[in-house]
C-alpha cells in the first residue's frame, strides 16, 4: 500500500510539471506598516463676547456700520466678509441679579439660562463657533469676586461639588436640546485664585483662596470643583474643548504656578484675559505666551478677553494700572492700532488659536439705561453715534496664516 501511494504521488507531480504548474508554498503576506498619524488641523477663531447683544436688540437699539448704514442683523453682519468673525463667546450666571458684588446696579448682569439659550441658538444658526462661559455666580466672577450663588449658600462642601456637576450638566443638556451645543466650554471666569469662595462678599478673607502661598487644601478643593465641572462637560459635550481661564497674562510666574497646580484637571486650552492697561505691554504678553509654549506645550492658548479704550480712559490708579496712550492714542484710530498690534503679536505664537474682544457690542445705555448703567468705552461701536469703529474691521486678520 505504501508503494502504491508513492507511485500515485510521483505521477501527480510529474503531470503538474508537464503542465507548467509546479506547486509553490504560499508566501506569508508582507506586514502592512501602520499609517503615519495625520497631524491635527489647527483651527483659528476670532470673535467677541457679545453677551449683551440680545438685551440691546430687545430694547430696540440700532446698530450702524462705519459708513452709517443701518445694520439689519448684527450677528449676520459680524459673520459677513466686512467683519469676518467666526466665533462668539457668551457668559452665563446662575440666577443673575442686576447688582454688582458691592450692591451697585449693573444692567449688564442679565444672562440667565433662558437668555443664553435664545442668544446661543442664533449664534449657532449663523454658523459661529460658540464659547460658553460659566460664571458659577449670580453676579460678576473675576479675580476679586467668586461668590457662591444664593441658592447654593447652605450647601456643604460635598453638596457643593455635586451641585457644580449637576448644574453644569443640566445647562449643557438644555443647550444641546435647543440646538446650541457649545464648541468651547469655560468652567469658571477668571479663576486665577479659585472659585466659589463663600456666599458672603468678604474680600479680606483668605478662606478658599488659591494664591501661590495658600494651603494645599485650598488648591485640592479648587481642583475637585473643576473636576466636577469638566466631568459634566465631557459627558454632555464630548467634542467640545474645555478652557481654563486666568487673567494673569501679565504675571507669568503666577500663571505658571496656576497651570502647574491644576495639571491634573481635564482640560484642553489655557484661556487668558489681556488688557494692556491692566496687564502691561505686548512684550509682557509675549513672554507669557512663550512660557506657556515651553512649559505647557500640550495646551493651546486663546485670548478670550481683550479690549482697549477709544475714549474716556480712566487715570492710572483710578481704574487702570498702565497708560499706553502714547503708543495707542485713546481714540477710534488708536483702538484700531492696538487691535492691529495685538493681532500681529499673537500670530507670532503658534500656540495661540483664539482671540475674542470683550463687549464689542457696547452701543450706549439703551432706553432709560435699561441695557448699560454706565459707558465702558471699550466696545467696537460708538456709544453716541452707534456707528461701528475701525477696530471692528481689523481683528479678522488673526485668521490669516
Amino acid at each position: 500500500m505504501a508503494m502504491k501511494h508513492f507511485w500515485l504521488l510521483s505521477l501527480l507531480a510529474a503531470s503538474l510539471v508537464a503542465c507548467g504548474e509546479k506547486p509553490q508554498p504560499t508566501p506569508a503576506p508582507d506586514p502592512v506598516p501602520d499609517p503615519e498619524p495625520e497631524p491635527e488641523a489647527v483651527s483659528y477663531f476670532v470673535g467677541g463676547d457679545i453677551s449683551v447683544l440680545q438685551s440691546y436688540e430687545d430694547k430696540g437699539v440700532t446698530y450702524y456700520d462705519d459708513k452709517g448704514g443701518k445694520i439689519a442683523d448684527v450677528l449676520k453682519y459680524l459673520k459677513s466678509d466686512a467683519v469676518g468673525w467666526n466665533a462668539q463667546r457668551v457668559r452665563l450666571f446662575v440666577n443673575p441679579v442686576r447688582k454688582d458684588p458691592d450692591g451697585n446696579t449693573d444692567a449688564q448682569v442679565c444672562q440667565d439660562l433662558d437668555y443664553v439659550v435664545r442668544l446661543c441658538k442664533r449664534i449657532k444658526a449663523e454658523g459661529f463657533a460658540l464659547l460658553l462661559d460659566f460664571h458659577y455666580s449670580d453676579t460678576w466672577a473675576d479675580p476679586s469676586n467668586q461668590w457662591i450663588p444664593k441658592e447654593w449658600a447652605s450647601l456643604d462642601e460635598g453638596q457643593l461639588k455635586a451641585k457644580v456637576y449637576s448644574y453644569t450638566k443640566e445647562c449643557l443638556q438644555r443647550l444641546v436640546k435647543e440646538g446650541a451645543t457649545p464648541d468651547f466650554i469655560q468652567p469658571g471666569n477668571e479663576i486665577s485664585y479659585g472659585m466659589l469662595w463663600s456666599a458672603t462678599v468678604n474680600r479680606k478673607s483668605q478662606t478658599n483662596r488659591c494664591f501661590t502661598n495658600s494651603p494645599e487644601a485650598n488648591w485640592t478643593r479648587f481642583a475637585a470643583l473643576l473636576g466636577q465641572a469638566t466631568k459634566a462637560c465631557r459627558e454632555v459635550c464630548p467634542k467640545a474643548k474645555i478652557i481654563l481661564h486666568s487673567e494673569r497674562s501679565g504675571q507669568s510666574s503666577v500663571l505658571k504656578d496656576f497651570c502647574t497646580r491644576l495639571s491634573g484637571v481635564d482640560y484642553d486650552i489655557i484661556g487668558l484675559s489681556y488688557y494692556p492697561f491692566w496687564h502691561n505691554s505686548l512684550q509682557t504678553l509675549a513672554q507669557t505666551l512663550d512660557m506657556l509654549q515651553s512649559s505647557f506645550s500640550d495646551k493651546q492658548v486663546q485670548v478670550v478677553e481683550t479690549a482697549y479704550y477709544y475714549q474716556w480712559q480712566p487715570q492710572v490708579g483710578k481704574g487702570i494700572t498702565y497708560d499706553f496712550s502714547s503708543t495707542w492714542p485713546v481714540s477710534p484710530a488708536g483702538q484700531a492700532a492696538y487691535a492691529q498690534a495685538l493681532v500681529a503679536e499673537l500670530k507670532k505664537h503658534a500656540n495661540v488659536t483664539g482671540l475674542y474682544w470683550w463687549f464689542p457690542e457696547e452701543n450706549g445705555n439703551g432706553p432709560d439705561s435699561a441695557v448699560l448703567t454706565d459707558w465702558v468705552n471699550r466696545g467696537l461701536w460708538d456709544d453716541t453715534s452707534h456707528k461701528a469703529l475701525p477696530g471692528l474691521y481689523v481683528l479678522k486678520d488673526f485668521l490669516s496664516r
